[in-house]
């Protein structure tokens, strides 16, 4: 989004008011931490200045400094004190907007009346001494977000004021005008720093407010997206079982090779349906959930759990082994949610392996986390799919070796599952050489 020029118009009325309410507050707060600078500054020349010599107080000007300090000693309070109740009662106060408003402007006043005053106190000529006044202007300008027309009433006040200072220290007509004339350019500064800081914030602020509107839209489109996909996949999911039952019922007649066929195509269509819309409701579960519930369990044992029933299921042929060491590990973690990650992991690596190539299931602890792997040496993963292994829907999913499909949720599941238990997955693969699937999970404290 390009910066745009704010120097003769306000915001658009979309977004004006709240950008008045956000911007005033700063300015209030600002100014608070401004009278304390400003207060310290001056009560440290105060104290300075009672140190000095007494032959040092009698040069001239310094009674005009001396009172100037005190003035500024006393009223830097009350600007104080008066912005603090501002800030308080602003969003219950009716007219506090206005308020604040004129406070903001008689403080920004205040600030440069003071640069410049201390300016002609140091030399009646403000040309040659004028770091003051600069530095008064620029704070103002830099500091303070105004409206144009309150950028332009300052820029008047200002010129008016130094001004009457001119005439105040009888300067003659040749410095009057040479100062008029600088103080046509210093004003010049003035108006175009602040109102070019006030395109800056503005621009800032409203692409602030597109990326926050983009969010919650976002966020909104997610949850009826969830909505929708967990409604449609429970819904689907009651008719299927029921196909499935019936083609149970009709294998339970006497079937020719034809119908006994054709009644196992139903049944596996149906059970790779049902696997689709369970991967799509925990996808959708996943989403909704932002906590996970989590129980101390003792990881080594739960491992070793999984690897047993692995072993007595009658089509897995694969050799599968589980190495841990001798101490007992822990782990927080959800046991229903991490039993699937787990299985999907050994599914995968028995998916991608020739009968009998060995599986190994690793648990180690180091460097203050736990590391789970799983290992295969079966055909591996391209590199060019690596990247995308855990992409929901995930272009890398590829058939096994057995023909068998994937719905690209799996690994997206996992990652998902992993990540709410604060861990992290990754794999290393060689294509032709094997995969390792790695979970890094915290160490119990």
């Amino acid at each position: 989004m390009a910066l745009n020029s704010y120097y003769f118009k306000s915001i658009s009325s979309l977004y004006r008011a709240e950008y008045q309410k956000y911007y005033m507050l700063h300015n209030l707060n600002t100014i608070q931490i401004a009278c304390i600078v400003f207060f310290c500054l001056n009560l440290l020349i105060r104290i300075c200045t009672s140190l000095l010599p007494s032959n040092l107080t009698h040069i001239h000007n310094y009674p005009e400094f001396s009172a100037a300090n005190w003035a500024c000693l006393l009223l830097t309070p009350i600007f104080y004190l008066t912005g603090y109740q501002l800030i308080r009662q602003y969003d219950t106060r009716r007219n506090s907007e206005a308020l604040s408003l004129i406070y903001v402007i008689l403080f920004c006043l205040y600030l440069l009346g003071c640069g410049m005053l201390f300016n002609f106190i140091a030399t009646s000529d403000p040309a040659s001494s004028i770091i003051i006044y600069l530095v008064a202007l620029i704070a103002v300008a830099g500091v303070y977000t105004l409206e144009y027309q309150e950028t332009l009433l300052l820029t008047a006040l200002n010129f008016l004021m130094f001004s009457l200072l001119l005439l105040y220290v009888r300067a003659d007509p040749t410095e009057i005008v040479y100062n008029e004339l600088l103080l046509i350019v210093l004003c010049g500064m003035f108006f175009f720093i602040s109102r070019h800081i006030y395109s800056y914030r503005t621009s800032i602020y409203l692409q602030f407010k597109i990326i926050q509107q983009k969010n919650t839209e976002i966020e909104k489109a997610g949850a009826f997206k969830n909505e929708v996909l967990g409604m449609v996949a429970h819904d689907l999911r009651n008719p299927i079982a029921a196909i499935e039952s019936i083609a149970l019922l009709i294998e339970m007649d006497e079937l020719d090779e034809d119908m006994q066929e054709n009644t196992s195509m139903i049944k596996t269509s149906c059970y790779k349906a049902l696997t689709i819309i369970n991967d799509l409701l925990e996808v959708a579960r996943n989403d909704n959930s932002n906590e996970t519930n989590h129980e101390l369990v003792n990881l080594t044992d739960f491992l070793r759990d999984i690897v047993l029933v692995w072993q007595r299921v009658s089509d897995f042929n694969n050799q599968l082994v589980f190495v841990a060491p001798d101490t007992l590990i822990y782990a927080q973690i959800n046991q229903e949610k991490f039993h699937r990650v787990i299985d999907n992991l050994i599914s995968n690596a028995a998916k991608f392996s020739g009968q009998k190539q060995p599986i190994e299931v690793c648990l180690s602890e180091q460097d203050k986390q736990i590391y789970i792997e799983v290992k295969d040496q079966g055909m591996g993963i391209p590199a060019s799919l690596l990247p995308h292994v855990f992409d929901r829907f995930s272009k890398a999913g590829r058939k096994g070796l057995k023909g068998e499909k994937s719905t690209g949720l799996g690994l997206s599941i996992s990652k998902q599952i992993v990540e709410s238990h604060y861990g992290h997955i990754d794999v290393k693969s060689e294509e032709g050489k094997g995969s390792t699937f790695t979970i890094r999970l915290p160490v119990v404290a």
